[in-house]
């Protein structure tokens, strides 16, 4: 299994939480480097707490799935 499928088999676990709230999120890349590149999307692209989803929500448990993942950016 590839480093991009692995994270998208993770983000399939955070998904449900997101799109209660009317959001998504979209794997846009994974970089050599273990940085994972993502869109927040519907009720996330713009919600004020989208950064803290993102580190404490998201970057956590990518990195507690996948070890190679260094952290998650926003595009």
């Amino acid at each position: 299994m590839t480093l991009i499928e692995k994270v998208e088999r993770a983000l399939q676990k955070v998904r449900p939480s997101l799109q209660a709230d009317g959001g998504d999120v979209q794997l846009v890349d994974v970089e050599k480097d273990g940085t994972v590149k993502v869109k927040l999307m519907g009720a996330c692209g713009g919600c004020p707490m989208a950064q803290m989803t993102l580190k404490m929500g998201i970057e956590r448990i990518l990195k507690q799935k996948i070890p190679e993942i260094t952290g998650v950016e926003s595009v």
